[in-house]
């Protein structure tokens, strides 16, 4: 396609080029068949066998992120060794015949910290993440000079195997400014990669926001999506392009305190093969999805949710590197899409499984007989402004007067306990928007007020990725018509770093129920993989022999954590625990199969209490309609604004003739024609929810995730009710709805009211 790069012949000959509906490698037409993987996700000694796994898969190519974060932990301080040495994974897959897309963004996603963007950016108060921010930039452009050092070189025409690079990454869900992937795009150039086609991702819905001439456009979707609808908009746009899906979700990832996920293979497989008859390449998302190690989780928001440390994804190879059924029946589709006369080589062996004999041995210190300098400020600060990245905090203030009322927090980010004099008086979560806590009585004078937060990950996804730590706000106490905001308070910083959780004073054996580390050691004659189990302990994080493997929570729905075998020795190892909450037995066991399913959140999983019905015949409806069928956004304008703050979708019958309602996405716009934000949304009320099968909330439709849903349960008639409180009045002239992806959009609703109330709905 004229406009885009494509690469020259390189010195070993061979090439690759953007052709008319096809891509071309040395001269002959290429279907890109890769397999998402993440280096950090996965131990650097275990790299060639997850490679090896991906080829015997019948993949032809390996797409990766470069997670910025990771490399740039300190501002000017760049690491490309060990477990972060990309150029070493790209040249172990040339190794083994593999192509390489590499994905620099500086915006990743990838359920990652921020979204792979540095936290100490979020230090300067008035940063603007992803804009033209001449901060912003200036940082952008120095990271993507230090990628282009390790990868530059490594692009075909250079001898190695890098055959695309990405631009940025889904920017059509963040924003829309060309200008910004413009200077991204010449960054990227700029950094060394102008011998490949460069690309951007986006979904079907918004690629053309953004779009640049000289850029190859590719879409990103999930398994059971309609294809067809889904390279329309592009098929008319660009007829001779080749089609690419540069995502094609395999399964999806699992958030603390929710059902874990899983995604049909019988409908991947079927989607891959769709692709594959139309000649349309893809990127398999995941292929592999690993463990998110240590402290590097992300968050969806709105509403807040935290990723668990398993990023197994229900992808074709296991958390551990194993082949599974689904691994087996997309090998099997792959295999028959051969040239005459090639096999797959078989997959590689799994590396042994070990089980460890309980540890029960512990020496304890206690986290508030372990705090390290204190910091003094007078005004609340996040994390942030004392030079911490993650971790937990300590907020410390001694009454200087009696106080009593309610405690607000303004705002938690993300899980904090309140304790007076040491004694725990309360626990807020963000999850669930606490930010209120009433006192149940007066606090005295001369008292300890003591605020632990622990960070749960930034937020990787849309404007919420400004998600500083710590408490971002203020604390107030307010009684009544008075409001005390408290100043003068002591900040004790806890980074989750193996050298700072190691040097605490292990002096006393005595199991607690308050905050404390763990330490213990124990014995292997031989080493192999593991799965620590955790279900006795409270909330927290693991450290093995100096590595940071990752976060636990009683809730689950992870209960046990991936212990690679390569970083255990034989002999002596050490294993160290941070419990927030205290364990209800200290005890840890190497297991030979994960628990990622084993739920424990207490409360309600809907948004609708036992008997509760809304009241709509006093209601006057602002809008009857119809919506159309088939997949796609459809917008709804009202004649008049109608001002509201509470939002009620009363859908009356659908296109199935089910009892089923669905809506993928959901949004609200002012008189003005612009999209009221969602960070403030909550679900007041939904009649059915389906919680059996997966996670189909009605929060599922503002959560920014076209692939996720709202769904009522199967056995429910019409009519089917969604409130939707916006957190404050505004002047509301319309709305739109997304349904599912799939084709005939299932659960896809006809006939509808909609009512707009500034107070509540009575139920």
């Amino acid at each position: 396609m004229a406009g885009i790069t494509s690469c020259a012949p390189s010195r070993s000959g061979e090439s690759f080029e953007v052709g008319n509906n096809t891509f071309v490698l040395n001269g002959k037409p290429f279907v890109v068949k890769a397999a998402e993987v993440h280096y950090p996700r996965i131990p650097e000694p275990y790299w060639e066998q997850r490679i090896l796994s991906c080829k015997a898969l019948g993949m032809n190519t390996l797409c990766l992120y470069v997670f910025w974060n990771l490399h740039e932990q300190k501002p000017g301080k760049f690491d490309f060794k060990g477990n972060k040495d990309i150029a070493k994974f790209c040249r172990l897959a040339q190794k083994h015949g593999m192509y390489v897309i590499v994905r620099p963004g500086p915006y990743v996603c990838a359920e990652w910290e921020m979204g792979g963007l540095p936290w100490w950016l979020l230090k300067k108060e008035d940063v603007k993440l992803r804009t033209l921010d001449s901060y912003y930039m200036e940082r952008v452009e120095l990271f993507m000079n230090e990628v282009g050092k390790q990868l530059a070189d490594l692009q075909l025409s250079r001898g190695g195997n890098i055959i695309m690079v990405q631009v940025e990454n889904e920017y059509g869900s963040y924003s829309t400014d060309k200008p910004y992937v413009s200077a991204i795009r010449d960054i990227v150039k700029k950094a060394g990669f102008t011998d490949v086609p460069l690309f951007q991702c986006d979904w079907s819905s918004n690629f053309t926001s953004n779009g640049l001439d000289d850029l190859l456009w590719t879409i990103n979707f999930g398994t059971g999506a309609n294809i067809d609808n889904q390279f329309k908009k592009l098929k008319k746009l660009r007829p001779e392009s080749p089609l690419m899906c540069s995502e094609f979700w395999s399964g999806w990832f699992d958030h603390w305190g929710r059902k874990h996920e899983t995604r049909d293979a019988a409908k991947m497989v079927e989607g891959i093969k769709e692709m594959l008859d139309r000649n349309i390449s893809f990127s398999l998302y995941m292929t592999h999805g690993g463990t998110t190690f240590g402290w590097w989780g992300g968050a969806n928001n709105p509403a807040y949710s935290a990723m668990c440390s398993s990023y197994d994804y229900d992808a074709p190879i296991s958390e551990a590197g194993w082949t599974t059924p689904k691994y087996f029946q997309l090998r099997e589709l792959l295999s028959s899409y051969l040239p005459e006369g090639v096999t797959l080589p078989e997959p590689p062996a799994p590396y042994p499984i070990i089980e460890i004999p309980a540890i029960t041995d512990w020496k304890v210190a206690p986290l508030f007989d372990n705090l390290p300098g204190a910091k003094e400020t007078e005004d609340i600060r996040p994390m942030e402004m004392f030079d911490q990245g993650w971790g937990t905090i300590l907020y410390r203030k001694v009454l200087t007067e009696d106080i009593k009322g309610t405690l607000h927090i303004d705002e938690v980010h993300d899980w904090a306990q309140v304790f007076v004099d040491g004694e725990l008086i309360g626990r807020l979560d963000r999850r669930k928007g606490e930010f209120m806590l009433p006192l149940k009585k007066v606090l005295k004078k001369g008292s300890r007020l003591d605020i632990l937060v622990e960070a749960m990950g930034r937020v990787n996804f849309d404007k919420s990725i400004h998600d500083r730590k710590g408490i971002t706000e203020k604390v107030e106490v307010i009684n009544g018509k008075h409001t005390l905001n408290m100043k003068g308070w002591e900040v004790y910083n806890m980074p989750p770093f193996y050298e700072f959780v190691s040097s605490k004073s292990f002096c006393s054996t005595e199991i607690t129920k308050a905050p404390a580390y763990y330490k213990a050691t124990f014995k292997l004659a031989k080493t192999g993989d593991t799965f620590l189990n955790m279900q006795s302990w409270g909330k927290g994080m693991v450290w093995v022999n100096g590595h940071a493997i990752g976060r636990f929570w009683e809730i689950g729905p992870q209960q046990t954590l991936f212990m690679p075998g390569c970083w255990l020795k034989e002999g002596e190892n050490e294993i160290i625990i941070l419990d927030l909450i205290g364990p209800s037995e200290a005890k840890v066991k190497g297991l030979s199969k994960p628990i990622l399913d084993m739920l424990r959140e207490k409360g309600p999983a809907t948004h609708r209490e036992v008997g509760q019905d809304i009241k709509l015949a006093a209601e006057k409806p602002v809008k009857n309609g119809t919506f159309k069928s088939g997949n796609g956004w459809q917008e709804v304008k009202f004649d008049a604004p109608v001002k509201g703050r509470f939002f009620c979708l009363e859908a009356l019958s659908n296109y199935d003739g089910t009892n089923i309602a669905s809506i993928a996405e959901f949004d609200v716009f002012d008189e003005n024609g612009k999209k009221n934000s969602r960070e403030s949304w909550n679900i007041s009320y939904a009649d059915s929810e389906e919680t059996r099968s997966g996670n189909r909330t009605a929060d599922k439709i503002y959560d920014l995730q076209e692939s996720t849903f709202w769904q009522t349960v199967d056995n429910t008639a019409y009519p089917h009710h969604v409130v939707i409180d916006l957190g404050k009045v505004y002047s509301i002239k319309g709305f739109r709805m997304l349904p599912r992806a799939e084709a005939g959009a299932p659960g896809l609703i006809k006939d509808y009211k909609v009512y707009i109330k500034e107070g509540k709905f009575k139920y």
